[in-house]
């Protein structure tokens, strides 16, 4: 089924309760008095509320209120922030080098507006030790505390610990005007306009 309003003469009903195109209350008039009530102002009559009795329509440019719907669902789907999960994964006795590494990256990932699943991998012995995935997991959310927080408490899980840190909502707010500023030059080019001098922070791998 067809989500669009009936338009016009798409409409089935005997009469409508019709709205004047800056919302005034026209009242109940016959189909064909709508129509050319629509017809003398060049708009069209657009069944609103067609589960009324009688059906609600409206005088409206049709064309220009498909087009700015289209550009308002489009508007919300790209400042719509996707959810994305990264994850991290680090030994119970990881190289202090190696940490601060893998902490550089989970950083990145918080500061993109991203949830990141940090893992803990114990191997043979380390397996009787859970104490060290804890101590590690409670270092690592205490230092990047200014970024995110812990959204799922540290849990074993078989072999493994895991922790999943979300980012505060100030940062994923920085998160979403970063990336929209980064959009506004190709947004420009798509235009065809040409595309301003913007600076832009290049992501790191």
């Amino acid at each position: 089924m067809s989500v669009e309003p009936r338009v016009n003469e798409q409409i089935r009903a005997r009469e409508v309760r019709l709205v004047g195109p800056e919302g005034e209350q026209v009242g109940i008039v016959p189909l064909e008095r709508a129509l050319q009530l629509a017809s003398d102002v060049d708009l069209d009559l657009v069944e609103v509320a067609p589960m009324a009795r009688p059906p609600v329509c409206k005088l409206m440019d049709f064309g220009k209120f498909k087009y700015e719907s289209a550009l308002k669902a489009r508007e919300a789907r790209r400042n719509q922030q996707q959810t994305v999960i990264k994850e991290m994964k680090l030994r119970p006795k990881i190289d202090p080098h190696d940490y601060e590494t893998k902490k550089g990256h989970v950083v990145r990932f918080l500061k993109a507006g991203d949830k990141v699943k940090v893992t803990i991998m114990f191997r043979g012995r380390e397996q009787s030790r859970p104490e060290l995935g804890f101590r590690l997991l409670r270092r690592l959310s205490e230092e990047i505390s200014d970024l995110g927080f812990v959204e799922a408490s540290p849990k074993q899980d078989g072999r493994n610990m895991i922790m999943v840190l979300a980012p505060h909502r100030a940062t994923k707010a920085a998160a979403a005007t970063a990336g929209h500023r980064s959009r506004e030059p190709r947004d420009a080019e798509a235009a065809g306009a040409p595309a301003a001098t913007a600076d832009t922070s290049t992501s790191a791998e």
